[in-house]
């Protein structure tokens, strides 16, 4: 049991803690319509990310408030990990966060995340496992900023990407276990494509996502990446760790065959924009240090056209 004071101190920490973030994110004393929650879903999923609205373009109308809740349900969590600036209050919120999941579970949730997720759960029978390994991999993030093996990382990525492709299977009416591998294979190279992209961005949160195996293997020292010093020694593992990626992303290629055409246009898409990372980090010679690759808006477009069009392809 707590004793006055402690609660006292987490109160306070958790009240610090909410302040970090935009105000709507925080619980409010009473629950909101369903009507209110779920434009409030949607609100957050168009002004947060712009590839969220793009492809919803393939969507049928009436799966879009399960992708808006499920989204917003990420993106929050996300940020209460990343975004708080201290990992004691970032974890106290995951924390709060969770209550509200077991809210939401036992059918009295308050915030509008899990008022607009409850009919999602409910009428698509989606387990609480993915929501809760979300918060997992972020509270490991308070915690653990350097992985010794390829494998380490990897069940980070279980908890931390995995569970997404999961949530978006069983919105759409999939819950079978071979599609789930399918989609942790391409969740999981999805991951590995943003951590290779992000390599200087999260350094600057004092986390190194390159296995420590491999950094010594290739004689890359962590200093090399404080400094941003491109090394020849740099540029070849970047390049092994990008090849490896482009093997998950294969793995996973099958699943775009078994689900029907709007979906599979969705992983299509997502699959090409992080194949698409991969490209640009070789372009710029695997220096992920010194200029963080990103994707132009004109080939954003040409990546969802082709992948419209190889959707249809494949259904013809």
């Amino acid at each position: 049991m707590y004793s006055r004071t402690q609660t006292s101190v987490a109160t306070n920490e958790s009240a610090s803690g909410w302040a970090a973030l935009p105000p709507e994110y925080a619980i409010p004393e009473t629950a909101p319509s369903l009507e209110e929650a779920r434009a409030y879903c949607e609100r957050l999923a168009r002004s947060h990310y712009e590839n969220f609205s793009v492809a919803t373009w393939f969507l049928p109308a009436k799966l879009r408030p399960h992708f808006y809740s499920i989204y917003a349900y990420c993106r929050i969590s996300d940020d209460l990990g990343d975004e708080v600036g201290d990992p004691r209050q970032s974890l106290i919120l995951l924390n709060e966060w969770e209550e509200e999941l077991d809210a939401c579970y036992a059918g009295v949730p308050r915030h509008p995340v899990f008022v607009a997720l409850r009919p999602t759960i409910l009428s698509c029978r989606i387990p609480r496992d993915p929501f809760a390994n979300l918060l997992k991999a972020f509270r490991q993030d308070q915690t653990v900023t350097r992985y010794q093996t390829f494998d380490d990382l990897l069940g980070y990525c279980v908890n931390s990407a995995n569970p997404v492709g999961r949530l978006v299977l069983y919105a759409c009416g999939y819950s079978d276990s071979e599609r789930q591998q399918l989609s942790d294979f391409t969740c999981t190279a999805l991951q590995l494509a943003n951590f290779w992209q992000d390599v200087s961005v999260d350094y600057g949160k004092q986390r190194i996502y390159l296995p420590l195996e491999d950094l010594a293997r290739f004689g890359v020292q962590e200093r090399d990446i404080a400094d941003r010093r491109c090394s020849p020694a740099f540029r070849d593992l970047m390049r092994f760790e990008v090849e490896r990626a482009r093997e998950w992303f294969q793995r996973g290629r099958a699943l775009i065959g078994m689900v029907d055409r709007e979906l599979a246009i969705d992983i299509e898409l997502f699959t090409r924009g992080g194949e698409e990372i991969l490209n640009c980090i070789e372009r710029q010679d695997y220096d992920v240090l010194r200029t963080r690759p990103s994707i132009s808006k004109p080939r954003k477009l040409v990546l969802v056209a082709g992948a419209a069009a190889q959707a249809l392809w494949n259904r013809l």
